[in-house]
């Protein structure tokens, strides 16, 4: 029986560091430019980011799943400062693993004014290198700012702390202006 559990937690810890290796391998750094993606969005229409690069400066969030507490927080904080981003002429999105109908819901239970990608299949976390929390279980919370130029130019890490990403951005989107 020790050998069984032995060798379960051992196989445990191998695919939590090959997953953090792999997670870490395309991670995005400030001054990389953002890789192409297209996804859905709330209303199910196609976004296809190459289409607001070089136009507008970009928040885009990663958030863990619509209509849980931090996440709920962290939406209604954009959404209470969102006036703030558009007069400054800043594209918000949000981007989850959660569908379509989960975003539209979300979007209108709270009149979330801003862009929700549904990310389904992970692979904009991929392209990313969002990483994973709670032992690597649960999509991470990371917030990137982008210049016009598609380059990211900071980048907020921070599960806890759902709110600061909003007051983060704003400072740094303010330094940009």
């Amino acid at each position: 029986m020790k050998k069984v559990f032995l060798l379960l937690l051992v196989s445990i810890l191998l695919i939590f560091t090959f997953d953090k290796v792999m997670s870490q391998t395309n991670k995005l750094e400030v001054g990389d430019k953002i890789p192409d993606f297209v996804l859905k969005d709330q209303n199910n229409n196609d976004f296809n980011i190459a289409n607001f690069r070089g136009k507008q400066i970009m928040v885009i969030y990663f958030y863990p799943k619509d209509d849980t507490p931090g996440c709920t927080t962290e939406a209604c904080a954009f959404r209470d400062g969102y006036e703030v981003f558009t007069d400054l002429d800043v594209k918000v999105i949000g981007i989850s693993s959660d569908g379509v109908t989960s975003h539209k819901k979300f979007a209108n239970k709270y009149n979330l004014p801003f862009t929700l990608l549904a990310d389904t299949d992970k692979k904009a976390q991929k392209l990313f290198g969002v990483p994973k929390s709670f032992l690597g279980m649960i999509p991470g919370r990371v917030t990137y700012i982008v210049n016009k130029g598609g380059e990211v130019v900071h980048i907020f890490n921070s599960m806890t702390n759902a709110e600061k990403h909003i007051t983060e951005s704003l400072s740094i989107i303010k330094e940009m202006n």
